[in-house]
């Protein structure tokens, strides 16, 4: 009989305190703001949506940063922003694949008639989706993903119409609970999504720093998404259907990522 030597796989270590205190700190101030929206009108709201934006894309590069280090972080800000804003502005322009709409000044400098913003909201949900995503499933990541893409924007897109800051031709089918909106644009962004989770699946890298972020900023975020869509529609927009219909699907695609976070390693 031999006696074989086992060496016990090393833990992965966790970031910093101070790291921690800024990654809790910007996505923190990020829901603040958020939170505020309901509450605040006017030249104040266009402020505070331009902020919350920038500061959930700021905290999730960070994450992004501080769980799969400088390589994953460029390459992934560099594709984002980048298919955002031509997505957009094919979008714009043509009426495909989202349907027609155009901005409002109110979101602030533009380019080519896309708002400078409107990328970097596309970098705020695209890492913590692909992160889902790949927590989930390894063979149908990019579906998965482009359904959470589509799922979130039944939130956005009627808070964004409502307080005028782009406007839709509808003259058709429209997304249900939101006469304002065309259905096409659901189908774009399922389309746009799957698209984006599947590129940069295939070009990021997947393995995480030795000091790496947990999961928990992302779970944070994508949960204060289900709770926040639910409860401003439900008590402050007046949109029952609207809070119900888009909760109960970002809450059941959510339910197998939530799921394995509690039982697997975060």
């Amino acid at each position: 009989m031999s006696i074989r030597q086992f060496t016990p796989r090393r833990r992965r270590r966790g970031i910093s305190q101070r790291a921690r205190y800024a990654l809790g700190g910007s996505l923190g101030l990020t829901i603040l703001l958020q939170m505020s929206y309901p509450l605040v009108s006017g030249d104040v709201l266009a402020f505070i949506t331009i902020t919350s934006v920038m500061m959930g894309a700021l905290a999730m590069a960070f994450h992004a940063y501080l769980s799969y280090g400088p390589k994953y972080v460029t390459r992934y800000l560099i594709i984002i922003l980048l298919f955002g804003y031509f997505i957009e502005l094919l979008g714009l322009h043509t009426g495909w694949p989202f349907g027609e709409y155009v901005y409002d000044e109110s979101l602030g400098f533009n380019l080519g008639g896309v708002p400078l913003v409107v990328p970097f909201a596309w970098a705020m949900m695209a890492h913590p989706v692909l992160v889902a995503a790949r927590k989930v499933t390894m063979k149908w990541t990019f579906l998965y993903g482009g359904a959470l893409m589509a799922a979130w924007d039944l939130f956005l897109d009627p808070q964004m119409v409502a307080a005028g800051r782009w406007t839709w031709v509808v003259d058709g089918a429209h997304v249900p609970f939101s006469p304002e909106i065309p259905l096409s644009n659901l189908f774009g962004w399922l389309l746009s999504g799957c698209a984006i989770i599947a590129f940069l699946n295939f070009v990021l890298p997947f393995e995480r720093r030795k000091e790496s972020a947990s999961l928990t900023a992302v779970s944070i975020w994508l949960g204060w998404v289900l709770f926040g869509g639910l409860v401003g529609n439900l008590f402050f927009f007046d949109r029952s259907g609207l809070a119900l219909f888009a909760s109960a699907i970002y809450g059941t695609l959510l339910a197998p990522y939530i799921f394995k976070t509690t039982l697997g390693e975060s």
